[in-house]
């Protein structure tokens, strides 16, 4: 048997221009595991040897997990012939590299590290790429970031252009400083330091300067009853289609159209974009795919079941490991504590799974995509509200965005997928449009078991 010519598809993984996997590929790697299946070390163990990249033939794990990490990494180098699988070599039909294969009986865990620690392994593929330059818009951000950090003055060490903005505008949100001072204030700095500067001369040039990194937000209409909000088609509506309730509130000036009620949103795409635009997190980004876990033990999401399953259903997206995964956690607050009247407000906050443990799940990459505002809880018509977010989701699930990773130097197409909703038994009512109150309040056991009525006396 001529394993070259029969096998040339174990290192054709993926289609041209990178657009997943091929048929030809994973049909053969169902073949390959369905052979190693019926192999007495299978039979006894329920386990196989991984042949990809990472592991090597080192390392048995159970088939899903073999044949995930080939879609990810691809088999090792001159494995033309499954020895490790129970095939017989053919000496006259395939030579081997004689380094491939004659550390593999036994886990040599010192060598390993060493391979491992001056980065002799196989890189993934995604590796394997010419430097590029930004695209279009990352470009016009690093040229916008640079001009931003020129020194306030011509010697001054301490701050940049960007830097002294941002501390004003931070002094402002702390102590809810009203807009006339800080306009006094920029002022007073301008004309206290030497000249020419390139303080701002209002708080809307601030503004100004800082809105143009990118991370702006919209500001959005709502429907005073919840039913609607005045987005995309339904922007010019005057009043709501549902309640016929009136968009804005009265007034005795006839251009004066102030909303009844408004919601503000965080644009998410922006922010997982800088994401890999900052050096101190993009090459973080890909530590959930690239960071080999102790097996049985689990440290971080992608080491749960439910990870493991997506990617099995999703392996095109799972073979990606720039693309992002996200999960969304909401609650109501109320802001003015229990002194005031009743006013609650929800805050959507969107968190990123890509991240090593001391960095996932911590302030910076814990995004606020929107607050939904009071004064009553929106319940069940939490979902209008969410439209914008959904809408991004979609785009980042379907098409993807082109983004620059500073890491690699080199522009990719980035897509992301969500992967849970955290939040108490109400707020996972709320979000899923199930009841969680009353005979079938459990989402698990649905109709199959029978509901206790308690009495409290």
């Amino acid at each position: 048997m001529d394993y070259r010519n029969e096998r040339r598809w174990m290192y054709k993984r993926v289609n041209p221009g990178r657009k997943g996997l091929r048929d030809e590929f994973k049909a053969g790697v169902d073949n390959f595991v369905d052979f190693a299946c019926v192999q007495p070390t299978f039979v006894e163990n329920n386990v196989i040897k991984c042949p990809c990249t990472k592991c090597r033939n080192r390392r048995y794990k159970n088939p899903g997990d073999v044949k995930l990490h080939l879609y990810k990494w691809g088999f090792e180098s001159n494995y033309w012939c499954w020895i490790y699988h129970g095939e017989e070599v053919l000496q006259s039909s395939v030579n081997f590299d004689d380094t491939s294969h004659n550390h593999v009986d036994g886990d040599d865990m010192y060598e390993t590290m060493i391979y491992d620690n001056f980065g002799l392994n196989q890189e993934p593929s995604y590796l394997n790429r010419d430097i590029e330059g930004p695209h279009d818009s990352a470009k016009q951000f690093y040229e916008l970031l640079d001009s931003a950090q020129q020194p306030l003055w011509s010697g001054c060490t301490a701050d940049t252009e960007l830097s002294f903005t941002l501390k004003m505008m931070s002094i402002k949100s702390s102590y809810n400083i009203a807009q006339k001072a800080m306009d006094e204030i920029f002022d007073a700095c301008n004309r206290a330091m030497p000249s020419p500067n390139k303080v701002p001369s209002s708080f809307y040039e601030a503004e100004k300067l800082v809105s143009k990194l990118g991370l702006g937000h919209e500001k959005i209409d709502c429907c005073v009853n919840g039913c609607m909000l005045y987005y995309k088609e339904d922007i010019a509506l005057a009043q709501c289609k549902f309640c016929f309730e009136p968009r804005f509130k009265k007034s005795n000036k006839p251009n004066s159209k102030v909303p009844r009620k408004r919601m503000h949103y965080l644009p998410l795409i922006p922010r997982l974009q800088w994401l890999f635009a900052s050096p101190s997190s993009a090459k973080h980004m890909r530590w959930h795919f690239e960071n080999q876990r102790e097996p049985g033990v689990m440290c971080h999401p992608s080491d749960g079941e439910a990870w493991k399953h997506f990617d099995q259903m999703y392996p095109q997206f799972a073979s990606k490991p720039r693309n992002v995964r996200l999960g969304i956690c909401s609650d109501g607050f109320s802001p003015f504590g229990m002194s005031a009247k009743s006013y609650s407000c929800w805050p959507i906050i969107v968190t990123v799974y890509n991240l090593p443990p001391s960095m996932c799940m911590t302030t910076p990459y814990m995004f606020l995509t929107s607050i939904i505002p009071g004064k009553h809880n929106p319940k069940t018509k939490i979902d209008v509200y969410l439209q914008p977010l959904i809408d991004e989701l979609k785009c980042l699930w379907e098409t993807g965005v082109v983004t620059y990773d500073v890491s690699l130097k080199h522009n990719f197409v980035l897509k992301a997928a969500l992967m849970w909703t955290i939040s108490d038994f109400p707020a996972y009512g709320m979000l899923s449009g199930w009841q969680t109150a009353g005979k079938l309040s459990c989402p698990y056991q649905v109709g199959f078991t029978e509901y206790l009525k308690m009495i409290f006396l």
